[in-house]
């Protein structure tokens, strides 16, 4: 892969572009567009180079959105590739990382949660996973969301019986915990079930989990008409409780394909310059949920551009399944095809169905990505006019596209942290939320002034570090902090001493009676005033206070239950986590691992002699 560049090109526009022409080959690669800030415009991939980027000197057939990019580029970078599926792979990549103004950008790229059975104990525990699959266990998945995820987790406890806590929590039961007792756990914790029946129900879990839910049931009914025969009708009604709450999973699921085993069905709807992705998780025959996403389009894009631009994107980092399934063909069908199949080390297909089945699938998933669209910019209309009655009421120039909100937890000073939500025209921007471990050793317990202080000086150094220029979006257009007089003083000298006076900022006070709706509202060297009480501007402001204090108690009782589930193990060097969780497994408690001998420390599964005698000598040397 080789990288050329020429940013001494006085040239711009078509002209510029045709200067490039001149020093392309015909080699495969990714070519970017930059402006004269050399900021990335555009990033593209060609099978040919010198054949895509001609086709932008050309004078005319180009869109609306297509010419005002090629207007603004003053240079441009190329990367040559071996092959035109690398380049699709690394054209995905940079867009990502780049962001660039003209590109169709996937905003949401969260990973997907999975239901893990783990393999690393005799008893396996039931759970939710996300994140890379490192730990031994059966992954099934992924589901659209935790709630999917959740509801499962929640039927499969009472067909299965199956664990779900920790292997710590395991070993130091002495009796059944309130989950046996409501029949969601068969609590192999203190011998309730034998090592084999409980084998035995970890195998039906995961045949349900890949799609034999039908055997299940079978051997449930069997089972059960066996109970009703021997008059043992107590275990009759449990074996019945549990195939009902095996069909309830089937129905909440609502679509089960028969004749798809394994795919993800992707639908598109455009409108208006907008545009709302549904995808279907189809694995083992069942539905395991589905997600909507708005990618970023121009208004003169076609359908075939933006879902290859979101398929590339959205399995950069996860892996497809054995089919996708479409709602309208895109452009490079066979390249896709290739680089996915690449990604997965198995055959990927990809298909745009016209009858049958899939067909129906399919517009199933589309007529949920119009209806979800609609509702979106329903709401979205909503906001920008709430946007703009908030720049009316506090004085702004125009709307605000950043709303930066802070807010501080602590409990008598401890755990404290610092919390920052973001709003904007498309509501809440979750990606955008930031937490502040409160570090200063010198700020007096429950400072809240200081806190805030440290926030904010973190805050503004890090966007002046970043963003120097204020080009990136990164800067808030309206501060709103949880305070009065006394805080917006603070917050105020802050900001000038970061030279960042001219953002706007608000304290949201909620005046003499502490009442929702009697919010008072500061501003630096202005009186405080207020707004009606059934203004809707007032209850969006309310809202956006009410998001920043969940954020940050929800940070904040993180941050006590990490340090409440501390141990001294963690002090030792070499103990990670898995390791931590083997001595705590084997020993039941961190007490009991600081009184081991160390003949017994070295018994433990994983821990090597040395690191056995290092644990030793810790809690020794300590005494």
């Amino acid at each position: 892969m080789t990288e050329t560049t020429d940013s001494e090109t006085p040239l711009t526009g078509m002209a510029c572009i045709q200067a490039y022409v001149r020093t392309l080959d015909n080699s495969p690669g990714v070519y970017r567009m930059l402006d004269a800030q050399a900021r990335v415009l555009y990033v593209g991939k060609a099978r040919n180079l010198r054949a895509r980027v001609s086709n932008y000197a050309r004078p005319a057939g180009h869109s609306g959105r297509i010419a005002r990019m090629i207007a603004a580029t003053a240079s441009m970078m190329f990367l040559t590739t071996r092959t035109e599926t690398e380049a699709l792979l690394l054209e995905q990549n940079l867009i990502k990382q780049l962001k660039p103004k003209y590109n169709v950008l996937l905003r949401d790229d969260k990973s997907f949660p999975n239901i893990l059975v783990s393999r690393n104990h005799a008893f396996p525990q039931i759970r939710k996973h996300r994140g890379a699959k490192s730990e031994k266990g059966a992954y099934f998945g992924p589901f659209a969301s935790a709630g999917a995820v959740n509801r499962t987790l929640n039927q499969l406890q009472k067909v299965f019986l199956l664990r779900n806590c920790t292997d710590a929590q395991f070993e130091s039961r002495t009796r059944p915990c309130l989950l046996y007792q409501i029949k969601r756990c068969s609590a192999p914790c203190t011998g309730e079930i034998s090592v084999e029946d409980y084998a035995a129900s970890v195998r039906d879990a995961e045949r349900f989990l890949s799609g034999r839910s039908t055997a299940v049931q079978e051997t449930l009914a069997a089972q059960m008409a066996e109970a009703a025969e021997a008059m043992e009708y107590e275990r009759a009604a449990a074996l019945r409780d549990r195939i009902k709450a095996l069909t309830m999973v089937q129905t909440a699921q609502g679509i089960n394909p028969r004749g798809v085993s394994e795919a993800d069905i992707v639908a598109l709807h455009l409108q208006d310059g907008q545009a709302c992705v549904q995808v279907f998780f189809i694995r083992a025959g069942q539905n395991w949920g589905n997600r909507d996403f708005y990618p970023r389009v121009g208004a003169d894009i076609d359908a075939a551009e933006v879902l290859e631009a979101f398929l590339g994107q959205f399995y950069d980092t996860k892996e497809p399944p054995r089919q996708v399934i479409l709602s309208h063909p895109i452009e490079n069908m066979d390249l896709m095809q290739e680089a996915l199949s690449q990604k997965r080390g198995r055959r990927v297909e990809i298909v745009v169905p016209q009858r049958g089945e899939k067909a129906e699938l399919v517009e199933g998933a589309a007529r949920n990505a119009r209806e979800s669209l609609g509702r979106k910019m329903a709401e979205t209309a909503t906001q920008a006019k709430l946007l703009r009655g908030l720049a009316d009421a506090f004085g702004l120039a125009a709307p605000p596209a950043r709303i930066e909100v802070y807010d501080n937890s602590h409990i008598m000073g401890t755990n404290a942290v610092g919390a920052m939500i973001v709003a904007g025209p498309d509501g809440f921007m979750k990606n955008q939320y930031r937490k502040f471990n409160i570090k200063g050793a010198d700020l007096t317990p429950g400072d809240d002034f200081g806190m805030m202080k440290e926030v904010l000086t973190r805050r503004f150094k890090r966007l002046l570090k970043e963003d120097p220029d204020r080009s990136k979006g990164l800067w808030p257009d309206l501060l709103l902090i949880d305070g009065g007089a006394g805080q917006v003083s603070a917050v105020a000298g802050i900001m000038r001493d970061q030279d960042v006076a001219d953002i706007p900022m608000v304290g949201v006070a909620k005046g003499i009676d502490r009442d929702a709706g009697k919010e008072e509202f500061h501003r630096s060297g202005q009186r405080p005033f207020a707004l009606r009480h059934n203004d809707p501007v007032l209850y969006f402001v309310q809202r956006l206070r009410d998001e920043a204090h969940r954020f940050a108690i929800g940070t904040h009782r993180a941050k006590r239950a990490k340090a409440m589930g501390a141990t001294p193990l963690d002090e030792i060097a070499g103990v990670g986590a898995a390791r931590k969780r083997a001595l705590l497994a084997h020993f039941g408690s961190a007490k009991a691992v600081s009184r081991a001998n160390l003949s017994d420390l070295k018994a433990v599964d994983g821990v090597s002699e040395a690191l056995a005698r290092k644990v030793y000598d810790f809690f020794h040397d300590r005494a």
